[in-house]
């Protein structure tokens, strides 16, 4: 697998489904709600508002980072934990949709500092 392959989503009723709004849980607890999501072919994303979990901080996960949506519960589950996610890359408003960012980010979540690489889809 390709760091790309991170930013595509291989389950297709989710890319026809609006995700804004949605409750996300990583592996061991909630992080939040989807504030900003994109369905673009190979560079897919979610931008989770965390609340005060983090201090009202934003994320930027890959959406290969997603296991499952339940529509029902309005959730996101992703596979990776809560401090995988927080010790992610910053935040950058100003610079998210630049590949320079998402490359940093994608590099972390697949093979970088995360550790964690043999479940990314």
């Amino acid at each position: 697998m390709s760091t790309t392959d991170i930013w595509t989503q291989t389950d297709t009723t989710i890319s026809t489904t609006d995700l804004i709004g949605y409750k996300v849980e990583a592996i061991d607890g909630s992080i939040g709600k989807v504030d900003e999501a994109s369905n673009e072919v190979g560079a897919s994303y979610l931008v989770i508002d965390t609340g005060p979990w983090i201090f009202g901080k934003k994320v930027l996960l890959p959406v290969g980072l997603i296991d499952r949506v339940d529509a029902a519960e309005e959730t996101i589950f992703v596979n990776r934990t809560k401090d995988e996610i927080k010790n992610a890359p910053e935040f950058d408003e100003m610079n998210y949709r630049d590949d320079a960012y998402r490359s940093q980010v994608g590099d972390y979540y697949y093979g970088g500092t995360s550790g964690r690489t043999s479940d990314v889809r």
